[in-house]
Parts: structure tokens; sequence; C-alpha cells
């Protein structure tokens, strides 16, 4: 019998998050340590899990299936191909990250110290379950029950808006799982129709759905999926989240928690409903388009560091989303590269941020001024960070935005380069950001404010040797990558388009 690398996986984080809940309050201290653990040995078994996996194939693997529920065809099945491989990995990366960043952010909050990185764990193996999950009604109840951890880390540990951001948050996301969910028990019936019930993932792709019915479905789908993501115009549950959050939430939630969205629309929508993805396509590749442009123009009116940082985000997500249905193999293996590349970078502009808002108490960017004069440190690596996420050449965030523009212009050209106007747009945000708050004359207000600690630093080196790390040798995570969406792209039915043909003169002078 296989090691059941995917169930230990999932299983891990939230028997840590039992473990560190029933730490009593006054041992804040030993509930840290434990969690931080838990999350490390995840990320060890993580590692020893890609071990495992052969690059070369485009289908699942580390597959686990038993029945669940059998009158209903339900199934607790798990498998990975390279999408959810490396999903699962930045997942893996960014959560003891975040545990140390967020060491002492629950100290003041009215719930327990251990509640707070109790709840960090539930998500990450919540989380890891929606990646790896090849049922579509296991998917469904762990990509709802995601929802419980994010409202309470929200809700119980954010700044003064916490309440009314952790309800729009639940809100918006429950709207759209009652969308999913009708869709859901659409392709049940439909299954149930056709001979046994399933809710596999193998089985579905091979029904009999009508084009009608195939549309109405895929946009029940979608719909739930551009909430998490976020696309305009469903997105503005994101910036109060993230400016009522603490910074180490903010980052599980557009990191980790947007990406739902994204892999959602690459592993159920492309893969059930082929004939509504390409119907579709057209109408999203605009919409992501609007979400880049306009989300780029509200970062950079903004004065909240926080809001802006959220606002890159959903900018950043139109190109995700752009690359998923321009349809290419280029800009789909862009898309799912930049999505592991974005986790990365958002998390070390959320953490830095947070680290200065904390130390001048104020996140308003007007209220910065010369700070690199007295924080060094925290100026080079919000630099670094910023320019990961304008994506500068030599950054692994370059990779994923060229590849995604690349692809989509030899299908959708218009789109291309507008969305490349999201490039300019970054580097005034960032930029602007940046001269906002560390450059200048030193504001008097700002001279008690210090340096990264030492536990800070930690915290933040990874982020950088990554962005560093793939900028320069993205192959592999590319190998992962590439067979599994040319395997998807396949089965949606569509072929990259073949380059324009040029003339040639020839010796006699006349063109070939």
């Amino acid at each position: 019998m296989s090691m059941p690398w995917l169930t230990m996986l999932l299983a891990l984080p939230l028997v840590g998050a039992l473990v560190v809940a029933a730490i009593p309050g006054a041992r804040a201290g030993a509930a840290r340590w434990t969690a931080l653990g838990f999350s490390l040995a995840n990320l060890v078994l993580a590692l020893l899990m890609l071990t495992q996996f052969d690059t070369g194939d485009g289908g699942y693997q580390l597959t686990e299936q038993h029945a669940w529920i059998e009158p209903l065809g339900i199934s607790y099945a798990l498998g990975v191909d390279g999408i959810g491989l490396t999903l699962i990995l930045m997942t893996a990366v960014l959560v003891p990250i975040v545990i140390v960043a967020s060491w002492h952010d629950a100290d003041d909050a009215r719930w327990r110290v251990s509640t707070f990185f109790a709840l960090m764990l539930a998500l990450e193996g919540l989380v890891i379950g929606v990646f790896a999950a090849t049922d579509v009604f296991l998917f469904y109840v762990l990509f709802e029950a995601v929802l419980i951890p994010a409202y309470f880390l929200i809700g119980g540990f954010g700044g003064a808006r916490r309440s009314y951001a952790a309800v729009k948050f639940l809100m918006y996301s429950l709207a759209g799982g009652l969308l999913m969910l009708a869709s859901v028990i659409g392709l049940w019936a439909l299954s149930n129709s056709q001979g046994d019930p399933s809710f596999l993932l193998s089985d579905l792709t091979g029904l009999d759905i009508g084009v009608t019915e195939g549309r109405w479905l895929f946009l029940g789908f979608f719909l739930a999926f551009a909430v998490k993501a976020p696309m305009v115009p469903l997105h503005s549950w994101l910036p109060d989240a993230a400016s009522s959050a603490t910074p180490g939430t903010s980052v599980l939630l557009v990191s980790v928690l947007d990406k739902l969205g994204t892999f959602g629309m690459i592993r159920f929508c492309l893969e059930l409903f082929p004939e509504a993805s390409e119907w579709a396509s057209p109408v999203v590749v605009t919409l992501a388009v609007v979400s880049v442009v306009y989300g780029a123009l509200l970062a950079i009116g903004q004065d909240d560091m926080m809001r802006l940082i959220a606002f890159t985000s959903v900018s950043h997500f139109g190109f995700i989303v752009l690359g998923i249905f321009a349809l290419t193999t280029q800009s789909a293996s862009g898309s799912t590269f930049y999505m592991f590349n974005h986790g990365i970078a958002t998390a070390g502009l959320f953490l830095v941020a947070g680290f200065l808002i904390k130390r001048r108490g104020s996140a308003r960017i007007s209220d910065f001024g010369g700070v690199q004069k007295v924080a060094p440190v925290a100026a080079g690596f919000l630099l670094i960070v910023g320019l990961a996420s304008l994506s500068l050449p030599g950054l692994s965030t370059f990779v994923g935005e060229f590849m995604v523009l690349a692809g989509t212009f030899t299908r959708y050209g218009a789109a291309a380069v507008i969305a490349t106007i999201g490039i300019v747009l970054a580097a005034l945000y960032i930029l602007l950001m940046y001269q906002r708050t560390m450059t200048g004359p030193l504001r008097d207000d700002n001279r008690s404010v210090t340096d990264l600690v030492p536990r800070e630093i930690v915290a933040l080196a990874p982020v950088v040797v990554l962005l560093i790390g793939f900028g320069f040798f993205p192959q592999p995570i590319l190998d992962a990558v590439n067979p599994a969406v040319e395997q998807t792209l396949e089965h949606v039915g569509v072929t990259d388009p073949e380059p324009a043909a040029t003339s040639v003169p020839n010796a006699e002078g006349s063109s070939e």
C-alpha cells in the first residue's frame, strides 16, 4: 500500500490546530512554538512528497480514493498534478513564514494567542485539501470550510473595522458558494441520469453535457471562483479584509486563500466544461483586462498601505485569469507560475508593511517619509519585494507575467497590449509608495521607528531567496506545471495558434 501523502499533508496541520487550541491561554509561548513546529513538519512532509512526484507526467499522481457516501456516489478522493503540487508547496512554505512573522500579533487581542495560531494551522490543512480534492463534493465541502478559520482570523484578531470586514468577506464568499452548490447538484443530477451517480472528477469529465446545461453549470462554478480570485466587480471585499486583518492573516487571505479561485478555474471550469470555457473566454479575458487596469489605478490612489497592496493583488489576479482563459499553453503555464510567485511576493509586501505600520502606529503612507535613514534593513526588504511586485526582470514574478502576456498575445493581441498598461502602472504605485515612505528627509515623528529584529529578518529572508532563485532558474516549477497544462488544454480541445508565416526572398529576389 502506497503512503497517503496527501492525507498526511492535510491532516497534520488539522491535528496541530487541535493541539495548539488545547494549550492554556497563559502559555502563549508554548502555543507559538508548537504551531511553528507543526508547520515546519508539514513543510518537510511536502518536500518529501515532492520526491515521489514524476514531473514528466501530466496526470494525477499520489492518488487516494475511498468510498464516503456511497448512495450519492461521494468519495474521499485526492490527487495532484503539477498545478496542484505547486500550490500545495507554496502553502506549506508560506505558513511557517507567517507564523514567525506574526509571533506577537495576537498578544493584545481579545482572544487567546493559541486560538490565533490554531486557526492558521486549520486554514493550512483545509486549503491543502482543496488543492488536492478530485471529488467535486469533497472539493465543495473543503472550499466552504476554509471560510470558518478565515472568518475568525479576520473578525477575532483584526483592527477597528474587523467585524464589518469579516462579515463582508463571509457574505461574498457564501453567495458564490451557493451558486457553486447549485452547479454541483446539477452535475450530480446529470451523472445520475447517465448511469451510476458519481462526483469523481474523472467520471464527470466524461459526462455528455448539453451546450446550454454546460454553460449554466459553468457560470455557477466560475462566479464562485471569481469572488475568491477576486475579479472586478466582485473584488470589493478584499481591500476591507486586508486592511482590517493582521498582516499575517492578510498573507493567508491573498497569497493562499484567493488562489483557490484561480486554481478552481483551471481544475473545474476548464476540465468539466471545456465548451463553455471556450465560449466564455472572450468575456472573461475582457473582465481580466479590466481587473488589471482598474486594480492598478485604484492602487495608485491609495494612502493606506495595506489597501494599496490589496488593490495591487486585484490587478495581479487579472493577469492570472487572463492567462488561464487565453487558452494557450504558454499563458496557462505562466498563470500557474504567476500564482506561486504572486503568493511569495505579496506575502513579503504585507509582512514588511505590517512591521512598519506596527512601529509607526499608522498605515497612512503620508505619515511616513525618510524611514530608510532609521530602518535601512526594512527599506531594503520593501524595495526588493516591491520590485518583485512590479515584475522586475531577474525576479521570478517577471517570468510568469511575461509568459502570460506572450501567450495571450498569440490569441488575444489587443487584450495583451492593454494589459501591458498594468506593468507601467505597477511601476508607478510601487515606486511612489517607496519614495513617499522611505526616501526624502526624515520626519520628526518617524525618528522613533526602529529597524527589523532578527526574527522578522528570518521570516522575510526565504521570500527574497525564492524570488531571486526562481527568477534566474524557474525551470523546476515549469517542468512540473507544463505537462499538466498541456493535458488540460488538450481536454478543452484548443491548440496554440500557429505563428504567422513570413515571406523570405529567394536568390532571384522573389519571395517564398
